[in-house]
């Protein structure tokens, strides 16, 4: 085996563009990680290929908590054991829309319900266009690109030394993050075209390199903009950090998992 490291820490994101929510563990099947983007809000002002309202348009909505009001119904799907338990091809089941309603913590302390009119307003508020904003709900993560996101700490620290401040992981959003035996960083990038185990039952097909945005520049604390990193980024990585997987076998995977990569 070609053991290249381990898993640093696991995040799924409620709601598209809200604060993520670090996990000991998760599911990660065909369509993506479980209860990972099942919200976002449609903007009126966004493009028809890019609808979604982001932190693009409202920076504080990076502090903005989502909580699943039923926990335990959405940490991992609710027949995985008995799914694991028939032949291959049987996909586990997810909970019920109302098992997975997520309440919002505003970054004043105020808990709305995901569908409540007055989170809207508040999101609206602090966008200089004030467009229409409608909910949306799906049983499958509205990401971006493909459904499992990876990036190495090393990255980070990388781009770090390079740009000269200090990084926080947290800005890359990303599902997965690794902890590399390499450490050098962007050795992600030589995972493409190849496969990863992650623990005992997980296989990534590694896709692609992961295209960055406006968002990296985004404090996950603050909001604060630092546009030096995504300069950085372009100028010494092709605008590309970290990378994109799909899922070849489902399973659970868990913070300290071992990672293999092979072809």
């Amino acid at each position: 085996m070609n053991i290249i490291g381990t898993v640093e820490s696991l995040w799924r994101y409620p709601v598209k563009s809200m604060r993520g929510e670090e996990m000991d563990e998760m599911f990660a099947g065909y369509a993506g990680v479980y209860g990972d983007r099942l919200f976002a809000f449609d903007s009126s002002a966004s493009p028809k290929a890019f609808p979604y309202f982001s932190g693009r348009d409202q920076r504080q909505m990076l502090r903005y908590r989502p909580r699943f009001r039923y926990p335990d119904k959405a940490a991992r799907p609710i027949n995985l054991t008995e799914a694991e338990s028939m032949p291959p091809g049987v996909n586990p089941a997810s909970a019920n829309p109302a098992e997975l309603m997520i309440d919002v913590e505003t970054p004043d302390g105020k808990t709305l319900a995901i569908d409540s009119p007055e989170l809207i307003d508040m999101l609206r508020a602090g966008s200089n266009e004030k467009p229409q904003l409608k909910l949306l709900r799906s049983d499958k993560a509205m990401t971006d690109c493909r459904p499992v996101s990876v990036f190495a700490v090393q990255s980070a620290k990388q781009l770090g030394e390079e740009a000269g401040i200090a990084v926080d992981k947290r800005r890359f959003r990303a599902n997965i993050y690794l902890d590399l035996a390499s450490s050098k960083g962007f050795a992600e990038d030589e995972f493409v075209g190849r496969s990863l185990r992650i623990g005992s039952k997980v296989i990534l097909s590694i896709l692609e390199r992961d295209p960055r945005c406006v968002m990296i520049t985004l404090d996950p604390d603050t909001g604060e903009k630092e546009p030096a990193l995504l300069k950085k980024v372009a100028q010494a990585h092709s605008g590309m950090a970290g990378v994109y997987g799909a899922v070849l076998a489902e399973g659970m995977v868990r913070k300290g998992d071992s990672v293999e990569l092979f072809d």
